[in-house]
């Protein structure tokens, strides 16, 4: 296949179209026949198949729009949805805190549209597998759906129930619980991981914080984190180089912590608890929020 055929549009690719002057985007699959409407006019999608990725196509109106390639993120914020959703600012950060890789084995409880499950499975790859659970079978399909739409379905076991019985797997490599009350879950959460391995949660509320982490120091977990992230883009204008006037603010709040096997003879943390009553030094200095530099 030569250069120009790899990157000319074909029935079927998704395209991001995306216009220079006011910044508008649009995420379309390329149809035979159709046309996608904007605030400039109309594309026709035969334009479309007769351009390649990086091309610009114009509406009936001769305005340019760029034919770009769609990226996961922009692909996970479009989708269509019935649900709230792991915006790509969060999702980052949980597929790097989850260690989420090709061949990882991934499971998520909270299904919702299918938003960060499709997320998953794009970085565990071909090798990898996700396995994700929700009680309602009306968010299953769609996020199924969803799933087919970027292509990686296949990569995906969904299944529609509950977690009161616990996860049916174990040693998997991340665990992801966007529920109302994940405290009811961290002990399925401990049982379905790998040694080492991590669990995050998405929750909204300070008091969902400390009811999750009440029940984490439950259960045998180090390294527990906390953490918000905010957004701010700037203008592009090299002659004006300001922030944006709105910004992507609270979205939720992460938590994370890594399963650690029971100490044979008591909790450790008996013992720096005795420490601190005693006046004695804490006997593992604090190096920050994360141990990592600003």
């Amino acid at each position: 296949m030569s250069d120009a055929e790899r990157f000319r549009l074909q029935k079927g690719d998704l395209v991001f179209l995306w216009n220079r002057k006011k910044g508008d985007a649009y995420q379309v699959r390329v149809t035979p026949g159709a046309t996608q409407g904007t605030h400039m006019g109309q594309i026709k999608h035969d334009d479309l198949l007769g351009a390649s990725y990086g091309d610009t196509v114009l509406t009936h109106k001769g305005e340019p729009f760029c034919c770009l390639r769609p990226t996961i993120g922009e692909y996970a914020r479009r989708i269509k949805r019935e649900t709230q959703i792991v915006f790509p600012k969060d999702a980052g950060y949980i597929l790097q805190h989850l260690n989420v890789q090709p061949g990882s084995t991934v499971l998520e409880c909270g299904t919702g549209s299918g938003s960060l499950c499709c997320i998953f499975a794009h970085f565990v790859g071909a090798s990898g597998r996700v396995v994700t659970y929700d009680k309602r079978g009306e968010f299953t399909e769609l996020a199924r759906k969803n799933a087919e739409r970027w292509g990686v379905e296949g990569r995906i076991e969904f299944k529609t129930r509950s977690l009161d019985g616990g996860f049916d797997e174990r040693d998997a490599d991340a665990v992801f619980i966007d529920l109302p009350q994940p405290w009811g879950y961290i002990g399925d959460a401990w049982n379905a991981l790998a040694p080492g391995n991590r669990l995050g949660i998405l929750v909204p509320t300070f008091n969902q914080i400390a009811e999750t982490l009440e029940e984490i120091e439950r259960w045998p977990f180090a390294d527990v984190q906390v953490l918000e992230l905010l957004m701010r883009f700037l203008k592009t204008d090299p002659r004006r180089i300001r922030p944006e006037d709105i910004m992507v603010g609270h979205t939720g709040y992460l938590i994370f912590a890594a399963k650690i096997q029971p100490f044979a003879s008591g909790d450790p943390g008996e013992e720096k608890a005795d420490a601190e009553v005693s006046g004695d030094p804490d006997p593992v200095e604090d190096s920050g929020a994360n141990g990592e530099e600003s």
